[in-house]
């Protein structure tokens, strides 16, 4: 369970980053200067329920050892 950085209070996990008026999310990736090369994967989020914080976390870290 995440902890909020602002509070303390438990956070709600396993949000997603909806991108307004468009069918596609997030990807991050280790090449910027590659359309698919690299991805990392897709960013979870978590939203604390008291003060409203959002946290961006990488649920897959070990694609991000180098």
């Amino acid at each position: 369970m995440r902890k909020c950085i602002r509070c303390g209070s438990d956070m709600k996990e396993n949000c997603a980053i909806k991108v307004e008026g468009a069918g596609y999310g997030i990807v991050l990736s280790s090449d910027k200067n590659k359309l698919f090369g690299g991805r990392i994967g897709r960013p979870e989020v978590a939203i604390c329920p008291k003060c409203g914080e959002v946290s961006v976390y990488m649920k897959d870290v070990e694609k991000l050892k180098w």
